[in-house]
């Protein structure tokens, strides 16, 4: 279950950042990173009291999940050029 979980979240991350990026642009790196944060616990599939306690009791996975995405658009935008 935890690995589902993990997908979950790590799809979530990845068009957390997408949908950053296209909203706020270069930079505003810190206002891009709370939405996506925002975007990853709003869009859990789970009812509203699970979705906190994920959000809480894995908010470092959800961090380090984030990072991995906004890495994985760099190495995207890389290939593209």
């Amino acid at each position: 279950m935890f690995k589902t979980i993990k997908n979950i979240i790590k799809n979530l991350a990845q068009n957390a950042v997408l949908i950053a990026e296209k909203e706020l642009g270069s930079g505003n790196g810190q206002a891009k990173k709370k939405m996506a944060v925002e975007y990853v616990v709003n869009n859990l599939p789970f009812a509203e009291p699970v979705k906190q306690i994920i959000s809480f009791l894995l908010s470092k996975m959800i961090d380090e999940l984030i990072e991995s995405s906004v890495m994985w658009l760099h190495n995207q935008n890389k290939q593209g050029e």
